[in-house]
């Protein structure tokens, strides 16, 4: 099955612990063999297979960040 990619506006973060954080969490739910973070656009890309929104954006949450739509700059 090929990876999916989901991207998500997330606010609060602001450094390398931050990142940190976030990757962990998301690592811990097995089917995500990706993450990457960028502060300047505060999104958050998630790479695997069988993805599910809701519960990637409860987890990103539960880290303690807030996760807002992903709105794609124009």
């Amino acid at each position: 099955m090929p990876d999916e990619r989901l991207t998500f506006t997330v606010l609060g973060m602001s450094c390398g612990q931050c990142k940190a954080t976030i990757e962990r969490a998301l690592h811990e739910l097995g089917n995500v063999h990706q993450v990457n973070v960028d502060f300047a656009e505060r999104t958050v890309t998630v790479h695997g297979e069988e993805l599910d929104e809701e519960r990637l954006r409860r987890k990103i949450d539960d880290a303690g960040y807030v996760v807002r739509p992903y709105e794609q700059a124009r």
